[in-house]
């Protein structure tokens, strides 16, 4: 049984830290080989970090990340590596992957699908690859692709596999959203199938800026059965046998592939790739396979909670900041982010403030306090009515003649955000996370330079109906209540005048939430969602309030995406815009 034992380098790089990068890959080449591995696979542009986006445009970046590749080759004696950097080569710089046979570098394939939609640039930084190389060596006949490359049928993965290649590595910085990782798998399992080799898919993991990388590295068979999946959200080096007898034997039993060789003609020419095997390192012993291991996938609220964790201690460690102030309301969603706080950083590391006014409830207060406490964290009491009360006088005169409305209102949000940004100023490592749900940052029900004001907005893409769940799953893992009950059965309020809730403005979050997945992460006109049973007048004074609030979000700091679609860079509408056809 000719079996190959890989290791799937599943790492954390950090965009631009070529140096660190390239160290972290030298550390897990040579796991690799005290694992005994023939093979071991990084992610898509580990030398540089993903998304490296206007770096690219840097020639002096592009050389420094082949000089580090370099410097690889005399540490892969006895192995085969493949590693992802940016390269530059004929003028121009290229997604890549270098291939090391026994402490040689043997060739560089670059990326031919560049994804140019959602979150990705990647036609605006590199060249297309037009080349199919299939390695042979020992026993051994594999191919690589990145990332893309195996998400549409057909090239390049069909000529991999008619070439005679039995495993295709692929190289990944597959960006996390709510439910991608069991997509994705069914993905790799019908690639798989459908062409009759295993596939080994080695994703990165880490948060960079917005973005979270969740790892679940997989190995799939020729039938499509995952073998081996790597957990989600954390580092590890994958530890996996593939049975390449097996891949044969598969291949004998399916008539389509004489079919598809028999038309080969139609397929472009692959690059076979024959490296000497002098000393029989490539020519698979006869071993007791290990066996690998099959981490399960996290259900919806684990895996949502993990990746705002790791998003948010990411941006902090890598941007350099050790402590965070989160203002502290008494409600649901400073209380979710202050627990999200204290997963990623610790409780020495986050600071809860109250900033209490003249409308806040004692409830309120002291739902904050209990959070405080639960959490462990330190708890700073800040009133703002000094501060309210003087400039309500100061802007007397201005205000003469008019009524009490929402300036007046909003005027406690921005002391509450001047208060943190100053406490922010004062310790320099301290970091403000703003309590924006998505659900509010699509309605505008928040206020500009008050609120929004800070430096990440930990759920800004999560959905106030999600926001309420997730605290309830937190709770649950702990002996007694971290998030105190009150603060999630009581009525969402702002507390800026006297008996306000969330739902004199905005429609029951149940119902809202809907609306906004349809509208923003699906681009359904008001009329298709009328159609899916939802209220016209609900969902034309939704769609308003969406469209007339994209100024805000905006100028709104960046935050973890978790959905599909988030706001930011994920969603791109005109400012200056008069959308007279809504439908």
């Amino acid at each position: 049984m000719r079996t190959v034992r890989l290791g799937l380098a599943q790492i954390n790089t950090t965009v631009g830290d070529i140096h660190g990068n390239r160290q972290r890959i030298s550390e897990e080449i040579a796991n690799a080989r005290r694992q005994g591995c023939t093979i071991v696979a990084f992610p898509e542009l580990a030398v540089t970090g993903y998304p490296p986006e206007d770096l690219v445009l840097r020639r002096s970046f592009c050389e420094a990340s082949r000089e580090a590749v370099e410097g690889l080759a005399t540490e892969t004696a006895g192995l085969i590596a493949v590693v992802g950097f940016v390269d530059w080569h004929n003028g121009d710089a290229y997604n890549a992957a270098a291939v090391f046979i026994d402490g040689d570098w043997v060739d560089t394939y670059h990326k031919q699908r560049l994804p140019n939609y959602g979150v990705f640039d990647e036609e605006r930084y590199f060249a297309a690859g037009d080349r199919v190389p299939i390695y042979r060596t020992g026993d051994l006949v594999f191919g690589v692709s990145i990332c893309e490359d195996i998400w549409y049928p057909g090239a390049p993965l069909d000529e991999i596999a008619l070439g005679g290649a039995e495993l295709c590595i692929n190289i990944n910085a597959s960006p996390y959203h709510r439910g991608k990782a069991a997509g994705r798998e069914r993905m790799i399992s019908t690639r798989a199938t459908d062409n009759l080799i295993a596939v080994a898919y080695v994703n990165a993991v880490g948060g960079q800026d917005e973005l979270v990388f969740d790892g679940t590295s997989i190995v799939s068979d020729a039938e499509g059965r995952i073998t081996a999946r790597a957990p989600q959200f954390k580092e590890e080096l994958l530890i996996a046998e593939v049975d390449l007898d097996a891949v044969a034997q598969r291949r004998l039993h399916d008539p389509r592939r004489r079919v598809e060789m028999r038309d080969r003609e139609r397929l472009c020419d692959v690059d076979i790739i024959e490296v000497d095997d002098p000393l029989g390192r490539f020519r698979l012993p006869e071993r007791q396979p290990v066996l690998a291991p099959l981490a399960p996938l996290l259900d919806d609220h684990a895996e949502v909670w993990g990746a705002l964790v790791l998003g948010t201690r990411d941006y902090l460690a890598k941007t350099g900041f050790a402590q965070v102030l989160v203002a502290l309301s008494g409600g649901i969603d400073s209380a979710v982010v202050a627990a999200i706080a204290v997963d990623a950083l610790g409780p020495d590391n986050v600071i809860g403030v109250s900033l209490p006014s003249r409308y806040s409830s004692q409830h309120s207060r002291d739902d904050a306090q209990d959070l405080a406490a639960n959490l462990g964290i330190r708890y700073l009491t800040i009133p703002i009515e000094p501060a309210h009360a003087a400039m309500l006088e100061m802007m007397a005169d201005a205000f003469e003649g008019t009524a009490p409305g929402t300036a007046e209102e909003n005027l406690q949000a921005r002391q509450r955000a001047n208060v943190m940004m100053t406490l922010s100023n004062k310790f320099a490592s301290s970091i403000v996370l703003t309590t924006g749900n998505k659900s509010e940052m699509a309605c505008g029900y928040a206020t500009l330079y008050g609120d929004m004001a800070g430096g990440y907005a930990v759920i800004k893409d999560v959905p106030k109906t999600l926001v309420f769940a997730l605290a309830r799953w937190r709770n649950a893992q702990e002996d007694r209540p971290w998030i105190p009950v009150n603060t999630i059965t009581k009525p969402p309020s702002a507390e800026l005048k006297p008996d306000q809730f969330d739902q004199d403005t905005l429609p029951p979050y149940e119902v809202l939430d809907p609306i906004i997945e349809a509208y923003v992460e699906d681009d359904r006109a008001p009329s298709e969602i009328v159609a899916m049973g939802f209220d016209a007048e609900i969902v034309h004074r939704t769609v308003r309030m969406i469209d007339r609030n994209e100024y805000k979000r905006r100028q709104a700091p960046l935050g973890v995406k978790i959905t599909p679609r988030a706001f930011g860079r994920d969603r791109r509408l005109p400012l200056a815009a008069r959308l007279t056809h809504r439908e």
